[in-house]
């Protein structure tokens, strides 16, 4: 197969598309579209007529069937073009590291970052293949670019090669995902699909049928000022209120750094305020609701015993429902994982069903009446300047896109 994958990630991680938490517009940065534009020009030139961007920075577009079957269910195929505000996105350099060895890989702008096999272990099943890595002072943007790429190379084979037989394909480009927004705006009736497939997940081979259900919280806390040199027995300090909270929560479980696997965690995220008037943010993880809710309660129980000790002053906690497990939808739709899993094992890979310790857009979009799991992209070490993907991970998530379509026709 003549792939196109490799030369389409190289020229998109270029492309500055890094999202903003702290705005207000949708996207939340306007050079999101500057990749959606790229990417609807591109469909044009393969002939897929009806490739556009919205005003919101998604792309919409369809592979037309070429099935004679009457009825193949509508799959869609979904990553996100913006890269993550943890690290710099601005001026990638992407480097190609040619037959890898196993030797450690140093990057050159930045002495601290180097890549080995101890922390990467997965760089040992490269070894004579062409690993791709940052510059070292800026992410990579394999995440998502590296799904983008991979969609972007499917569509391109299917066009191309009238032998892979496949029902309709939507595919679906999304801004904002990094912070949260990825699916605020996306319309299910237009889509038209009957489920989907996100590509955004790591290692080759895996499928991913659960996330965390996951809500925020945001805690007010309304003190008492005074005159500091005439405070006593007047002031409530609303700051040292609420570092109390901080300091009252568990330390050695239920917080990020202590947990994993299938523990949720009650994790501060902001914090900020005066004397009278400060304000904590949380985010509250979990597996199931049920344990959700309990995180719920045992931040609320924390606060209030916290202000057991502060008559005068009052703190308000505001939940806000951010997405719920997907698996919590796919367990009603079993066939969808079972293409999944045909496609990856037809690939050549053995099937590693995993869980999220986070979300994807797929899990709103499962909610939204799209049942949408995860699928591996290859990539490695995602949000830092050590970040990386194989050329050879990114061919297999391509064999993966093009084997999943066909499984999906033959059991239509």
């Amino acid at each position: 197969m003549n792939y196109t994958v490799k030369e389409r990630f190289l020229k998109y991680v270029q492309i500055d598309t890094q999202s903003d938490p702290n705005s207000n517009t949708y996207p939340t940065t306007e050079k999101q579209k500057d990749m959606s534009k790229v990417l609807v020009e591109e469909l044009k030139e393969m002939g897929v007529a009806d490739a556009h961007m919205n005003e919101f920075g998604y792309v919409y577009a369809t592979i037309p069937s070429n099935s004679g079957k009457v009825k193949v269910p509508v799959v869609c195929l979904c990553s996100h073009v913006d890269t993550a505000p943890d690290c710099s996105g601005k001026n990638v350099k992407p480097i190609v590291h040619s037959n890898y060895q196993g030797q450690d890989i140093k990057l050159p702008l930045n002495d601290e970052a180097v890549l080995t096999t101890a922390d990467f272990p997965h760089l040992l099943n490269q070894i004579g293949e062409d690993i791709i890595t940052t510059s070292g002072d800026t992410l990579l943007g394999a995440d998502d670019k590296s799904g983008v790429a991979e969609i972007m190379d499917a569509a391109y084979q299917m066009i191309n090669d009238p032998s892979i037989i496949h029902g309709d394909v939507r595919i679906l480009f999304t801004t904002d995902e990094e912070v949260g927004k990825g699916v605020d705006n996306v319309d299910i009736a237009k889509l038209g699909a009957d489920f989907g497939f996100t590509l955004d997940g790591g290692v080759p081979g895996s499928v991913e049928d659960e996330t965390f259900s996951a809500d925020g919280a945001k805690v007010t806390i309304d003190g008492i000022s005074a005159h500091p040199g005439y405070a006593k027995g007047k002031m409530e300090n609303s700051m040292k209120i609420a570092a109390e909270i901080l300091a009252a929560l568990p330390k050695d479980t239920l917080s990020p750094e202590s947990t994993s696997g299938k523990q949720g965690f009650i994790h501060p995220t902001s914090m900020g305020g005066v004397l009278e008037k400060s304000t904590l943010g949380f985010i509250l993880r979990d597996f199931t609701t049920p344990l959700l809710m309990e995180k719920r309660e045992l931040l609320q129980k924390t606060v209030d015993g916290v202000m057991e000790n502060y008559p005068n002053s009052k703190a308000t906690i505001e939940i806000t429902e951010q997405y719920r497990n997907m698996k919590e939808v796919l367990d009603t739709k079993p066939f969808i994982m079972e293409y999944a899993e045909e496609a990856i094992r037809r690939s050549g890979m053995k099937v590693k069903k995993t869980s999220i310790r986070g979300g994807t857009d797929g899990s709103r979009l499962s909610f939204m009446g799209l049942p949408c799991p995860n699928l591996f992209t290859g990539m490695q070490g995602i949000h830092s300047v050590r970040e990386w993907i194989s050329v050879k991970d990114m061919h297999l998530a391509v064999d993966t896109i093009l084997n999943l379509v066909q499984v999906i026709e033959e059991k239509a």
